[in-house]
């Protein structure tokens, strides 16, 4: 193969258009323009390389017989022979070999391209490695102390999610097929597989040995191909449902390994099973390509599943920066060679040099702004803000108005949720229903008005939300929440994957680590930003990532406030090394500040010292020692808790303290003796004075706070009263041996790991001082911090909010099931409520966001009529070729990746959205008004909707504290005259100075500038009237971090 069809080969691969039967992401886009690409690569891309080189041959060619015509008058001035003449002979020798340096100067420009593009390129990513030379590498060092870098610092990690590790898709007859990538054996791997490629491979059968909560051994058998059945309740009848599993595992295999190979070998594998072939024939149905006429059902997804999971991992935050400059470096260092320039022998052969590097320059600089150009839409679509596809909230029925009940209690579908849930049974009385104060409703279920009225009774929504649980990715999510949220964060509290084999985490070859912290530092970017003042930032994490966590949350600029050792009492016996038991915590806070927690011993001070009081009618001697005894044998208490060991007749705990000064006192005043109440005489003063001056012990007495001896003699003591919001300081080791799985066991939900409550208690409970805080964990699982809030909460009669955000197939099953379950009740078994009575009035916000996946499918590259005719007519080839390099995607994008023209009918705006991970897509749609609520950061005071009329009317404020009216209106419904007729009705010109900024969609012609009657006469008032599109357009592509 010539160097120029390898060049070829490379960048179709690079550009992604050499494999057409796959049909998502970039690759469809790419795709829909792949004609053009081809046009480029295997045409004119060599033509502009000759043209080039040939453009300088000939100007040296010139130049060449210019001097031979020189040389030819001069040896014929001379008197002799011209062709005798050593000068002409030297130049026609450089006129004969002009040829073939064009040959070869075209063959090296090919294979410096097909070089320097392959350092970089790795199977859908450009790693950020800066080569100095060769394999000597470069990196940005700007004179810190200490710095942390890695491969893929300048990227982003896009692989997050569950969606990635599994795919399911539905056949024609509606059964589920799932390919499942099965984790490895042992947390303990510590093997070094640089050497080695990991691929999917279907797996072998084999047998594991697992450990329960308990800690007992059990095995577990694994096949490569099985069927799960299931039985569920579907309208009311119990409908059985089977589902093909295929296990893969995510294998080190020897270095050079085909993907497609395995790929191949599996096919053959599952389509001979004989499940397979005898119920599940509908996978080897065929589904040609021009280019592999006999592709089947599932080697269509298998090839998307692989290909998903073994490429394209990152994006890159500056290709074409990052690129230029490197290849700056490979041209100075690898091309233009120093020694050969030294010791040339004449100036032209320097000359061909430098001419050929133009030539590579201008080459290569072009294939780069081509490669940035569809970096740059992934880019742009990865941070672009995501549309809130949907909003739910789930409400208790405390909370909704009386008159509603009736007709939510003979909602079927309200019923049979509840039922799912195991609030009720079956048979449970509607009069029974009416009872379940803290069963939350899904409210989607209702018809919209009467899901209006709820809402609109509803004062200071966003005041009275207690938590919010947003199904998405979390670097989307927090990237839509960053406006509300500024500042306003008091405790970040995540369990990100830890980066073992058994974590599930996705990672590119050779790139463990670094994919790691690419994935870990853009999110972590966000948190010092929505941290507030006293915020605080607690991660776990195990020994894998310990470190780097570490210096990663430094290089953001957080404090170090220690890290936690969590004893988990439990070793890891069986690997080698040392059996682990413990876990980390890292803790960082934006400024220096205590990590105080609740002393919950001092509670347990106080709720014995309430039951004591309860149980006699006045607090005698008997009622003290009872209550003494029961302190000084707690063996739970410390040494200074054991001191409060006294209560007085009004039932307050207290301890003796000294009232002596810590350094001896000089003036008399704290000399002066206290009068013993009995025998009336002056009691013994402490050998340094009082710690307090007379007035203020005056003031004690007869408060009753001094304690006195029997007579004179002994010293007085100040009582020191026990408060329930007495804290202490959080200690470096925390030891807790529960297991979070017992608890989702009880509630009846299937999850293979989570922490225990009682630790994140411990934790969140130290950083939310007011109980009015809001906590942030956007690595949600299955909702331990959201239970943790809730319970904690109820302990201490809190307001603490939370946001949760997941994205896993679970996050309906289990996250969203959970909270609603610990809602309804705080006590559980076997999946059913132990009882109505102990949950919690609460408001549940739930908004599912659109992907990444979600943008790239929805664009659509759609080419204007006079740019087609660019591609037509050969007198305008350069202009269609500057489109083609630097402008295509950006310009045929447009429309399709926010269309405001639709914003004249908001509540009919769709897109299409993923419904599972295979990427099956609906028609959905978008929540419009949630998503411009999150773009300007509003504060929701109150909402009126009425889509029948046309119109949503928000009340709110915005972070600047300026008071906010949004009306979205449908504007066939409500145009011009219409929205006049409504002006006063919408309070839209804000006479009564009700609002500062109104926010409206489509065209209007509402004044900006009015006269108002004041006091001291008329005057003119502006108001701020803003068009929702082109700020909706400009916060949504706003540039990110």
């Amino acid at each position: 193969m010539s160097k120029y069809n390898e060049l070829v080969k490379k960048l179709k691969e690079i550009f992604q258009i050499d494999r057409p039967e796959l049909d998502f992401g970039i690759y469809r886009i790419l795709n829909a323009r792949a004609d053009e690409i081809n046009d480029y690569l295997e045409n004119k891309l060599k033509i502009k390389i000759q043209s080039a080189l040939a453009d300088a041959e000939n100007a040296n060619k010139a130049d060449l017989e210019q001097q031979l015509h020189l040389a030819i008058k001069a040896a014929t001035d001379a008197g002799f022979e011209s062709d005798e003449s050593p000068k002409v002979q030297e130049i026609q020798k450089k006129l004969s070999t002009i040829t073939s340096g064009a040959s070869e100067h075209e063959n090296a420009v090919f294979s410096h391209l097909l070089t320097f593009f392959s350092r970089y390129y790795d199977n859908g990513d450009f790693i950020s490695k800066r080569r100095y030379k060769g394999n000597t590498y470069a990196i940005p060092y700007a004179g810190e102390e200490v710095m942390l870098h890695w491969a893929n610092k300048d990227q982003y990690y896009i692989k997050s999610g569950e969606n990635f590790a599994n795919y399911s898709f539905k056949l024609a007859d509606g059964r589920k097929v799932s390919f499942k990538l099965l984790a490895a054996d042992t947390a303990k791997d510590n093997r070094k597989d640089n050497d080695l490629d990991r691929c999917f491979v279907l797996i072998e059968p084999h047998v594991r040995t697992k450990f329960d909560d308990e800690g007992e051994e059990y095995e577990q058998e694994y096949k490569p191909v099985e069927v799960i059945k299931t039985s569920s309740i579907v309208d009311g009848k119990s409908v059985d449902t089977e589902e093909l599993i295929i296990h893969f595992e995510y294998k080190a295999m020897k270095k050079g390994t085909k993907q497609e190979t395995l790929v191949q070998s599996a096919i053959s594998k599952i389509l001979s099973d004989n499940n397979v072939q005898q119920h599940w024939v509908d996978l080897a149905k065929r589904v040609p390509t021009e280019k592999n006429p006999m592709r089947t059902e599932l080697e269509r997804h298998l090839t998307t599943y692989t290909q998903r999971n073994t490429a394209d991992y990152f994006i890159h935050k500056d290709l074409g920066g990052f690129l230029t400059n490197e290849l700056d470096f490979y041209i100075k260092n690898e091309v233009m060679n120093l020694d050969n320039l030294q010791n040339a022998e004449i100036f032209s052969n320097i000359e061909k040099q430098l001419r050929m590097i133009q030539c590579l320059r201008s080459v290569a600089l072009e294939l780069i702004a081509f490669l940035a150009q569809v970096e740059n839409l992934q880019k742009n679509l990865w941070n672009k803000k995501k549309f809130v596809v949907s909003t739910d909230f789930y409400i208790t029925m405390d909370k909704i108005n009386p008159e509603f009940h009736n007709e939510i209690i003979n909602n079927e579908k309200i019923i049979k949720e509840w039922i799912a849930l195991g609030f009720i049974d079956p048979h449970t009385s509607k009069s029974d229903l009416v009872s379940l104060k803290y069963a939350t409703v899904n409210i989607s279920y209702l018809n919209a008005n009467l899901k209006n009225k709820i809402l609109s009774n509803i004062n200071n929504i966003d005041d009275n939300v207690n938590g919010i649980f947003i199904n998405g990715d979390n670097y989307q999510a927090l990237n839509i929440l960053k406006t509300t949220y500024n500042s306003r964060i008091n405790c970040v509290h995540i369990d990100p994957p830890y980066n073992t084999d058994t974590s599930g985490f996705l990672y590119k070859n050779s790139f463990r680590h670094s994919s790691w912290l690419s994935m870990m530092d853009s999110r972590l970017n966000f948190v010092k930003s929505l941290l507030s003042e006293d915020g605080v930032f607690f991660c776990h994490i195990d020994e894998n990532e310990y470190e780097r966590l570490y210096l990663i949350n430094r290089q953001l600029g957080l404090i170090d406030a220690g890290t936690i050792i969590w004893d988990k009492r439990n070793p890891m016996n069986g690997g080698s090394g040392i059996a682990i038991q413990h876990e980390y915590t890292t803790c960082f806070t934006k400024n220096a500040i205590a990590i105080n927690k609740q002393n919950d011993n001092v509670l347990n001070i106080l709720e014995y010292a309430k039951k004591i009081k309860d149980k006699y009618p006045t607090i005698d001697n008997v009622a003290k020692k009872e209550f003494s005894d029961w302190v000084t044998k707690n063996k739970t208490l410390t040494g200074g808790e054991q001191a409060y060991k006294y209560i007085d007749e009004e039932g307050r705990v207290y301890q003796s303290v000294s009232l002596r000064a810590p350094e001896p006192r000089t003036d008399k005043k704290f000399h002066e003796p206290l009068i013993h109440p009995v025998t009336g005489k002056p009691c013994a003063i402490p050998p340094n004075g009082f710690s307090r001056t007379p007035e203020t012990l005056k003031k004690m007495m007869e408060n009753g706070d001094i304690l006195f001896g029997v007579d004179e003699t002994t010293q007085p003591r100040q009582k020191a009263y026990l408060h329930a919001e007495a804290k202490k300081q959080i200690t470096s080791v925390i030891q807790d041996a529960k297991k979070g799985k017992s608890q989702t066991t009880q509630l009846g939900i299937d999850f293979p790991y989570c922490h225990s409550t009682s630790l994140y208690n411990n934790l969140i409970g130290s950083a939310s001082h007011e109980k009015n805080e809001i906590i942030l964990d956007f690595f949600a699982g299955s909702g331990t911090s959201g239970h943790s809030v809730i319970e904690l909460n109820r302990k201490d009669m809190g307001s603490r909010k939370y946001i949760l955000i997941e994205q896993g197939e679970y996050a309906q099953s289990v996250t969203l099931s959970r909270l609603r379950k610990v809602i309804f009740s705080s006590n559980w078994k076997d999946g059913k409520a132990l009882d109505c009575t102990s949950g919690s009035s609460h408001i549940l916000k739930v908004m599912k966001l659109e992907s990444y996946e979600d943008s790239l499918n929805n664009i659509k590259l759609v080419r204007q009529r006079q740019i087609e005719d660019l591609f037509n007519t050969t007198d305008k080839a350069e202009v269609a070729n500057e489109y083609l390099i630097n402008y295509m995607l950006e310009s045929e994008s447009k429309g399709s990746r926010l269309n405001t023209d639709n914003f004249k009918r908001p509540f009919d705006y769709e897109m299409d959205i993923a419904m599972d991970s295979a990427g099956s897509t609906e028609r959905k749609n978008i929540d419009l008004v949630e998503t411009f609520n999150y773009l300007i950061g509003l504060h929701v005071k109150s909402i009126e909707s009425d889509i029948v009329r046309g119109y949503v009317r928000i009340e709110g404020t915005l972070p600047t504290g300026e008071r906010t009216l949004i009306l979205w209106r449908d504007c066939d419904k409500i145009g011009y005259e219409e929205l006049n007729k409504y002006a006063n009705r919408f309070d839209l010109y804000a006479k009564e100075k009700t609002f500062d900024v109104i926010y409206i969609n489509g065209d209007h012609n509402l004044p900006t500038a009015f006269t108002v009657d004041e006091e001291d006469g008329e005057i003119v008032r502006s108001l701020k009237i803003r068009q929702i599109e082109p700020e909706f357009l400009n916060l949504m592509f706003a540039e990110e971090v």
